[in-house]
């Protein structure tokens, strides 16, 4: 999956200085040109015309009660630890394939994984700050298992950090490539400490709309959204809301080996309402 850096991009021509001016430019075509095409072709407005989705039902979108996302035992989406027997067995655990260590780096890996295929294909929106949402979801359900969760975070951020760096290479950007990574850096984590503030118990309830209008949505930060928009927004903020828990109910085991699903972004039908 390429990345779709047009959001990154307008963060990062802010963040930059005037010196550089012609090397964001370059970078903001780059970005533009890797456009998902879901993502609404831009234009010289501050707002994005969701009202040309007509397949998505956005009204009806995740209103259902938060259920666990754990993949039950047998599903071929599961990614179990290989069992190694006799002499291979003693051969790996003395190359420390079984210590805590390495058992999070493979988790990491299928957990960044899970996060990569449900950024791929949403029905609302594509964009380099889906990426980030998820992160903070998945980043968020790991504080409720303390300092374990916080070791394993730093290896998914790890491996975050990772795929960024090459995604932002291989779309062309590999002059001051450190400089970049560092603006992304302030743009994740200013991210994350502004959704993690919209759900504090004393935020207002249009907080975390709000916040995700601006970061996933506005391509200015500072615009409001139209009536098409706010109906993509609100059920970005539904699901936001609903995955964080449906997360809490995921069992740790699930939660730090990866085998679990997101729910889904596709266009639900009906009748899943109806059962609802």
């Amino acid at each position: 999956m390429l990345p779709r850096w047009s959001r990154a991009a307008v963060h990062l021509y802010k963040l930059g200085s005037q010196n550089n001016m012609e090397l964001r430019k370059a970078f903001c075509f780059v970005a533009c040109t890797s456009y998902a095409k879901v993502a609404m072709a831009a234009n010289d407005s501050a707002e994005k015309d969701f009202s040309s989705i007509p397949e998505v039902q956005l009204n009806k979108m995740f209103w259902t009660k938060p259920c666990s996302l754990a993949l039950p035992q047998g599903s071929p989406l599961r990614v179990e630890e290989p069992k190694y027997e006799g002499i291979r067995h003693i051969i790996f655990k003395l190359l420390l394939f079984y210590s805590k260590e390495s058992k999070s780096i493979r988790g990491a890996n299928v957990v960044y994984r899970r996060i990569v295929s449900q950024v791929d294909k949403p029905a609302i929106y594509n964009d380099y700050s889906l990426l980030v949402l998820h992160m903070w979801l998945y980043l968020r359900r790991l504080k409720e298992d303390g300092k374990e969760g916080v070791e394993f975070g730093q290896y998914l951020y790890e491996i975050y950090n990772h795929d960024v760096e090459l995604r932002v290479s291989k779309a062309g950007v590999n002059l001051q490539l450190t400089r970049w990574m560092k603006d992304l850096e302030k743009i994740f984590f200013g991210n994350i400490v502004a959704y993690d503030a919209a759900m504090l118990p004393e935020a207002k309830y249009d907080e975390l709309p709000n916040v995700i209008w601006r970061n996933i949505f506005s391509v200015d930060g500072l615009s409001k959204p139209n009536d098409a928009a706010m109906g993509a927004v609100q059920a970005m903020a539904r699901y936001a809301r609903r995955e964080c828990s449906c997360l809490s109910l995921t069992d740790k085991e699930s939660i730090l080996s990866g085998n679990f699903m997101f729910s889904s972004l596709e266009n639900p039908r009906y009748d899943d309402y109806v059962r609802g």
